[in-house]
């Protein structure tokens, strides 16, 4: 007899009911957020019939199968049919309320509850028209603390006469709707409309608290589930847009290097000088009509050749190039833009001051999933007090190893090799995230 199970008060049994509630429409409400199609509807206000009929469909199955339960296997923390077409109507607009309202109510319905369709009717009109009459992010503001706000509305409208009336009106809503509700099922009896039958008046207050939780619980996960998607969306412009202005630095650098060299030929060799600015301008044109951020390695090789020929014009024999391009790397999806900076640092801090002929080779090679390449010169080379300075100083160096770090992160990295009077050479590593499927038949 000690060891007999202790059975819940008639009280207790309906605070855990009413606690169950709050947990089956906040597990609903997550559960639902995670699918795509979901959250699509619950980012976008304007939506199609067709996101209406999803939405529609994501709430409807569910809350149904809950009356269904609640009318079979006496489970009422299941029946979620106030809630859920005020939900609906508050998301999506009325119609779509009383669909909802419809569909959930009709297990009820056929199970001899007569009142219960055109409540839940009712109900998704009533959120729908809310919907219709209010600005849109007053109701994604509704939340489960709206109880700690009341204190402060009261004061607001006892000292200025003012207050956010909206969150009041949103808030009387699923207190209205319970009290009919209550009255409904109190006058005609639970048989015709399903309620809490509250033994004490405080248990009844719990019913109303808990009818505004169980509203306000679900627009509250979608709309951190929106606020998630703007903060990701938002950062993927900001890095496109920090993309964009670092690889804008490039083509006036470029530039203003190439028309100092011409300003030095047109007097000494001024056909020298007419070819290199046909150059440029070919290369200029075709720079700007490029608006892609990525292209394949092959590409970026082509517009090299470009820029090296107009290099090739101005030191003459001086300039060799050479290149040693792995055939498995040339389909592989790179930074449009990166290897002209790196091209053009070697001539300018390798070979410029160099007595005689220099070379600047090209090579590139696939290592696992990581591209390399290393851009070399046999120039005048570095020291190893000077490195430092290198990588952070300039433009070019630099340019290229912010913008790897914006796209990849940490996997990607450039770094500066060489000696005194042995050349110097960029070293790049870029992680391989695409490889177009011709590259790998």
């Amino acid at each position: 007899m000690e060891n007999a199970p202790r059975l819940l008060s008639a009280d207790e049994f309906l605070l855990a009911t009413l606690v169950g509630k709050l947990a089956v429409m906040a597990a609903l409400a997550t559960m639902l957020a995670r699918y795509r199609r979901f959250r699509h509807i619950l980012i976008f206000e304007r939506r199609d019939w067709p996101d209406r009929l999803a939405f529609a469909l994501g709430l409807t199955i569910p809350l149904a199968l809950g009356v269904t339960s609640r009318i079979l296997l006496q489970y009422d923390a299941a029946d979620l049919m106030l809630e859920g077409a005020v939900l609906a109507g508050l998301i999506a607009g009325p119609y779509t309320g009383a669909i909802v309202g419809a569909a959930i109510a009709l297990p009820a319905f056929f199970a001899g509850e007569w009142g219960a369709l055109p409540f839940a009717v009712g109900c998704g009109f009533a959120g729908g028209g809310f919907r219709e009459a209010c600005p849109k992010e007053h109701i994604w503001n509704f939340s489960p603390f709206v109880f700690f706000s009341v204190p402060r509305y009261v004061w607001q409208m006892l000292r200025r006469f003012t207050t956010d009336w909206w969150q009041v009106a949103l808030l009387s809503i699923p207190i209205g709707l319970e009290g009919i509700r209550q009255a409904v099922g109190t006058r005609f009896g639970e048989h015709r409309l399903f309620y809490f039958d509250a033994p004490s008046p405080w248990l009844t207050l719990a019913a109303y608290v808990a009818t505004v939780l169980t509203v306000s619980i679900p627009i509250k996960i979608w709309n951190n589930a929106r606020i998630e998607h703007r903060v990701h969306e938002q950062e993927k412009l900001l890095l496109a847009a920090k993309v964009e202005a670092l690889k804008s630095q490039i083509n006036p650098h470029f530039l203003f290097n190439t028309l100092t060299s011409v300003s030095s030929l047109i007097r000494s060799q001024p056909e020298t000088a007419r070819t290199v600015i046909l150059k440029l301008s070919g290369l200029l044109r075709k720079l700007m009509r490029s608006q892609e951020q990525f292209v394949t390695l092959r590409e970026e090789l082509e517009s090299i050749d470009e820029y090296l020929d107009i290099e090739v014009i101005r030191f003459g024999p001086r300039l060799g190039v050479r290149k040693d391009i792995a055939p498995d790397t040339l389909d592989v999806i790179v930074p449009s833009l990166i290897l002209q900076p790196l091209v053009e640092n070697a001539i300018k801090h390798g070979l410029t001051r160099k007595v005689g002929p220099g070379h600047i080779t090209i090579r590139s090679r696939r290592q696992n999933s990581t591209l390399i390449l290393d851009i070399e010169d046999d120039g005048l080379g570095i020291s190893d007090e000077r490195l430092p300075s290198a990588m952070s100083g300039g433009i070019g160096l630099s340019n290229v190893n912010e913008r790897l770090r914006v796209i990849y992160g940490e996997p990607a990295r450039v770094e500066l090799r060489g000696a005194p009077g042995l050349g110097a050479t960029a070293h790049v590593e870029i992680p391989i995230v695409f490889v177009p499927e011709q590259a790998t038949a």
